[in-house]
């Protein structure tokens, strides 16, 4: 599996989403920042992303892909946070 073909496929369902993936083979792990997650609790957010995915998770070509969703303010504070070290992807 190619992380550019997921990265798009993310960002066709999400057209303003950010996408960081991190993994090879048939795992991933992903990051998506969008403002299309307002108001959506986790669930409906993880479910916004996975259905992008959905093709390759049925047939087995992504097997595992773990994802943590933002909004763009949620994600810029998470970033200032005092402690953390920012990690450009």
């Amino acid at each position: 599996m190619e992380t550019g073909a997921i990265q798009q496929a993310v960002e066709a369902a999400l057209p303003d989403a950010k996408v960081y993936l991190e993994g090879e083979g048939c795992d991933f792990s992903a990051i998506v920042v969008s403002d299309a997650f307002l108001g959506l609790s986790t669930v409906k957010r993880q479910q916004a992303v996975l259905a992008a995915v959905a093709g390759w998770l049925a047939t087995g070509e992504l097997h595992a892909f773990s994802v943590k969703t933002y909004t763009l303010a949620e994600w810029e504070s998470r970033q200032a946070a005092p402690g953390l070290v920012q990690i450009q992807l």
